[in-house]
């Protein structure tokens, strides 16, 4: 079938302006990873426990956004922020609501050992995991993915690669 000027497309739409940012801290000789609770009322990720997400702005950078998302939504910024990350595997997902499949460039973050997170109006909680229960603790199988890959490329002792990943 042919599409006509003005026809609105067929299926689901692509679209990469989300950001998704996973913030650890190392305490007490082990990894942690933050995750906040969304509130009632905030999408399909509504009461559920989740990295850092949103969106990012018209003409702003996926790194910028993410760094902005950080702050909004946990006060992690300045020199409570020891280094970021980024991660090379974005994994589609798709969102009927939204007819949309995202991909999300994801970003590490690590914060000192004692930061704690100062939440925004869109979580009601937060709670940090340790990395050895992590797979546990992400609903999503991308997610799951996305720490597998921080805890090799970026914590793993002579990683070849946390070097080039390494954005501050």
């Amino acid at each position: 079938m042919n599409e006509r000027p003005g026809d609105a497309p067929a299926g689901a739409r692509l679209r990469t302006d989300l950001v998704e940012a996973f913030i650890f801290r190392r305490r007490g000789g082990g990894v942690e990873i933050l995750q906040v609770r969304r509130r009632e009322g905030a999408g399909h990720a509504a009461s559920t426990w989740q990295p850092v997400f949103g969106h990012a702005r018209p003409g702003e950078t996926a790194f910028d956004a993410a760094r902005r998302e950080v702050a909004e939504e946990t006060g992690l910024y300045g020199a409570d922020c020891r280094g970021w990350w980024q991660l090379e595997q974005v994994r589609p997902f798709f969102v009927a609501g939204a007819n949309a499949v995202f991909l999300a460039p994801r970003f590490v973050v690590e914060a000192g050992a004692e930061w704690e997170p100062a939440l925004n109006h869109e979580h009601v909680a937060h709670r940090w995991v340790a990395l050895s229960h992590a797979h546990d603790a992400f609903l999503w199988p991308g997610q799951r993915e996305a720490i597998r890959e921080f805890a090799h490329e970026v914590l793993e002792p002579g990683s070849a690669s946390a070097a080039l990943l390494r954005l501050a």
